[in-house]
């Protein structure tokens, strides 16, 4: 994997260096000659922060509440510009905003897959290479006035309950791949090895903190309360949000909807000033999700009145107000004395040093490093490569039964499979494949375009007229006789945006309609093969599948983007061998009687029946497991280096750690030391695997390390397993790769109390690899104690 991606960096850079200049575009403020050109909020060499508090203290108050919006009135007697804060950006630029729009010499943006497609790569290094080529096709845009330079993405919310619409939208359930996807996304974004902290783009966070729920069961995402134990909000909602911040550097954090405990999230000062800006040290802004305040006042009645709303959510530390709130009632609340002018340039001293990091107060942006981009940088050969790329790695193998001699039947072969049948309600696909919060793709390749490719004749009959595929007259008839006649069948079935979407949580974990009717009837008639492609952002119950032995194979996509068809066909036939891994359980239909959505719980409780959520915590039979994903070949893994016992020594000096070593005693021999009271710097277990492909295909391979604490572990309710750390590795045929992982003892073998407190229990911590169990004793330096 590293050698590809490198290709794809240089490929990546190659088409940056040698696009022409673009047309450039009236500066934002500062242009020469300006009447504001010799002021120092325009001057490059002063430092960000004093540049930003020049221009604010120059404001009169109501031009200050004009820029608490979205759309940011501009100052005509300073030469400053209205601004649009919101962009999109989750897989590719997007229109879902305001921010941008195409047309003209930017008729659309390279589509990425979406997220959760992504995220089955577990691949770091694409994740940071799909930012930085939507970064470039950003600021191409925004070089020719099509969009602007903060993208509100991504969203790095956990994949809760299999029901959610925007599940779609994530890295999936397991915070430590939402953590690194984060960082590697925002990193990618941003790009920011600037002095001074510049930055490229301004990448946000959201939406923070236990959002998962959009319109279920008669509650909504604008009423809804999440009630949630201060250890779920520590070793699970919040750990996303940390690594974007504290890793990944980001410049801004969306807080959402909903409440938490009783307190709407943008309105909550522990979380945003305390949390978000104190311990994890935002350098940015805090943005509300739109028309987030109004909810809060009008829809949850949060406060009595417009101006207690406006000082509840500015005094919290929102900078930010996407939606008319603040512009209308800002005045009037400082005028009540509910705020002051303190807190309003306290906020605008946030968004204010983001822009100028974004070099908008630089004068002409043709001059700045990123002038050079325009629309010959936007669906590069390059960046339409790397999609296709992204694609491919996304896609996991479900199932591949035996066919002949044993060997799986996938890929099929193009010189035995001459006739191939592409039928289901996705067979044509092209807007279902980049899912939501997308753009305009540069072109599409259709799944029948993709198998076309590959083989003499590519018969198409749709089986289903739509995803509903709901009624009696469902043309399942000619799909089923298509496959009679065919070499092998390929079914490409699935979800789509009237299923699960933002505003829409999903009923059920089954196909829609008769979408499983249609596969079986085929799977009974067919003449060869038959596998089955499912396009998807949620799980989905195909248990009929998996055990049907009529259906050799079984594809989960995501939604893979403009490539999607090309890459499905791809692995296919054999020509990119799959290695994607499921980031998200799927679970069986009635686990939904177990588990309302309104449930934030993530730990089961066998008292009540509840199940439990995720792989971490979850104790009912999935249909298919977290981390599921088959190869064409086969890899083992060998240990080659791991520590056996490792020391964790405490915090301060003789007598104080004296006193902590006691505080840790949990009752009986159990021990745990506080996070806070051990020397975390520098503290990890080196592992060292030895990766080894023993099959005949060359193939990439995703090394999962999982983390389980010690049986007799102090801290109750410690997950089964833990996902710890994950690397992907290119391993021929016959090949040995070795990877060097290294697990952080504090953040990896660390465990959450019930009050939210990290500890990190004293005892046998196992790691688990594949097949290989190794075992690291963590002991305490007792310090002459």
């Amino acid at each position: 994997m590293r050698r590809r991606a490198i290709l794809l960096l240089l490929l990546l850079l190659l088409a940056a260096s040698s696009a022409p200049a673009a047309t450039a575009r009236a500066p934002f403020a500062c242009a020469p000659g300006g009447p504001a050109a010799s002021l120092p909020f325009c001057r490059r060499s002063l430092p960000v922060q004093a540049r930003a508090r020049d221009l604010v203290s120059r404001l009169t108050r109501a031009e200050k509440v004009r820029l608490l919006v979205n759309n940011a009135a501009g100052v005509p007697r300073l030469g400053v510009s209205g601004y649009e804060w919101w962009s999109e950006a989750l897989h590719g630029v997007s229109d879902t905003g305001p921010g941008v729009r195409f047309g003209g010499a930017f008729p659309g943006a390279t589509a990425f897959p979406q997220v959760i497609g992504a995220a089955a790569a577990l691949n770091a290094t694409l994740w940071e290479l799909i930012g930085r080529a939507v970064s470039d096709e950003a600021r191409a845009m925004y070089n020719g006035g099509a969009a602007g330079l903060t993208f509100w993405s991504p969203n790095v919310n956990i994949f809760r309950d299999p029901r959610w619409g925007r599940g779609q939208e994530t890295p999936g359930e397991d915070p430590a791949v939402s953590s690194r996807y984060a960082a590697a996304y925002v990193r990618g974004l941003q790009q920011q090895p600037y002095a001074g902290g510049r930055l490229k783009l301004a990448a946000c966070c959201k939406h923070f903190t236990a959002y998962d729920l959009d319109r279920w069961g008669g509650t909504d995402r604008f009423h809804f309360n999440a009630v949630v134990a201060p250890q779920d909000l520590e070793d699970t909602f919040n750990v996303p949000f940390r690594a974007c911040v504290a890793d990944g550097g980001a410049a801004a954090v969306m807080c959402s909807y909903n409440q938490v405990n009783g307190v709407p999230t943008c309105a909550d000062e522990a979380f945003l000033k305390g949390t978000i800006r104190g311990k994890w040290g935002l350098d940015g802004y805090i943005v509300s999700d739109c028309d987030s305040v109004d909810v809060f006042f009008r829809d949850q009645h949060y406060t009595r009145t417009t101006e207690d709303a406006v000082a509840a959510t500015l005094r919290a530390g929102l900078d930010l107000d996407c939606g008319p709130f603040l512009a209308q009632y800002t005045e009037a609340a400082v005028a009540a004395g509910k705020v002051s002018d303190a807190d309003v340039d306290a906020a605008l001293l946030n968004t204010v040093a983001v822009q100028v990091r974004l070099g908008m107060f630089d004068g002409d942006p043709a001059a700045g490093p990123f002038g050079h981009l325009g629309p010959r940088d936007v669906c590069t050969p390059a960046h339409q490569e790397l999609a296709l790329e992204a694609a491919r790695q996304g896609v996991v193998l479900l199932k591949n039964g035996r066919g002949k001699h044993r060997a799986g039947v996938l890929p099929l072969r193009p010189a035995t499979h001459r006739v191939v049948a592409v039928v289901g309600p996705h067979a044509e696909a092209t807007v279902v494949m980049i899912g939501n919060y997308a753009g305009k793709p540069c072109r599409y390749t259709t799944p029948l375009q993709g198998v076309a490719r590959y083989v003499k004749q590519a018969v198409h009959q749709a089986g289903c007229t739509d995803v509903a595929c709901a009624g009696s007259q469902q043309p399942i008839a000619a799909a089923v006789d298509a496959a009679r006649r065919a070499d092998a069948t390929i079914v490409v079935a699935g979800l789509d945006q009237k299923v699960e979407a933002e505003g829409l949580d999903r009923s059920s974990l089954l196909l829609p309609g008769r979408q499983a009717e249609l596969i079986s009837a085929v799977a009974k008639a067919a003449k060869g093969p038959v596998i089955l492609v499912l396009m998807s952002g949620g799980p989905i119950d195909i248990a009929f599948a998996l055990n049907d032995p009529r259906i050799a194979g079984i594809l989960w996509a995501g939604y893979p983007g403009q490539a999607g068809g090309q890459a499905i066909a791809d692995v296919i036939f054999g020509h990119h061998n799959p290695g994607g891994k499921l980031p998200m359980t799927w679970y069986p239909q009635d686990y939904l009687q177990k588990a309302p959505m309104t449930n934030m719980a993530m730990r089961a409780n066998p008292k009540s029946g509840y199940p439990g959520r995720t792989y971490r915590f979850y104790t009912g039979p999935t249909v298919l497991p977290f981390g599921h994903g088959l190869s064409y070949t086969q890899f083992t893994h060998s240990l080659a280096h791991a520590p056996a016992q490792l020391t964790v020594q405490l915090a301060g000096g003789h007598a104080a750690a004296t006193s902590l070593l006691n505080a840790t005693r949990s009752g009986g021999s159990a021990r745990a030391v506080r996070v806070a009271h051990a020397r975390c710097e520098g503290l990890a277990v080196p592992v060292h695997v030895d990766v080894r492909n023993v099959g005949g295909r060359d193939g990439a391979h995703s090394v999962l390390v999982y983390h389980a604490a010690p049986r007799s572990a102090a801290v109750a309710g410690a997950p089964a397993r833990q996902l710890v750390a994950f690397e992907k590795v290119h391993v021929p045929a016959g090949g040995v790769a070795r990877v060097e992982m290294a697990v952080g003892v504090c953040e990896g073998l660390s465990v959450a109390d019930r009050d939210g407190v990290r500890r990190i229990p004293v005892g046998e911590h196992s790691l688990m690899i594949g097949e290989l169990t190794h075992s690291v004793t963590i002991g305490v330096e007792q310090l002459g104690v």
